[in-house]
């Protein structure tokens, strides 16, 4: 049997809410496709995991809001979300489609 296939672009049917698909998962991490149709953070909330999440833009554009300021994002760019590093979404476009990489933090990381 062939491998299964999984789009990154997928039909954006005029959702109003984000779409979070697992698209592997193993022992300490797990793969997150996400479609944010112009989703963000409710207000007052942040993020605050237990684990390093790493994520990379694939199409749209974002604004990530950290304690200290904020970060634009485009497509194609990624970055490391330390675990416990508080953050919130501030912004999204309507067709901005992530892949987020949650691991463990006691792995070890380095940034190339």
């Amino acid at each position: 049997m062939p491998p299964t296939v999984f789009s990154l672009f997928p039909r954006n049917d005029g959702l109003d809410r984000e779409l979070i698909s697992t698209v592997l998962a193993g022992r300490g991490f797990r793969l997150e496709h996400i479609v944010s149709n112009a989703a963000a953070s409710p207000d007052g909330f942040w993020y605050d995991q237990d684990g390093n999440e790493w994520v990379a833009l694939i199409q749209g554009a974002a604004t990530l809001e950290f304690p200290d300021g904020s970060l634009g994002l485009r497509a194609g760019e990624c970055l490391l979300i330390e675990a416990h590093q508080r953050h919130r979404v501030s912004f999204t476009s309507q067709d901005t489609v992530w892949i987020a990489l949650h691991f463990d933090a006691g792995s070890s990381v380095e940034p190339a």
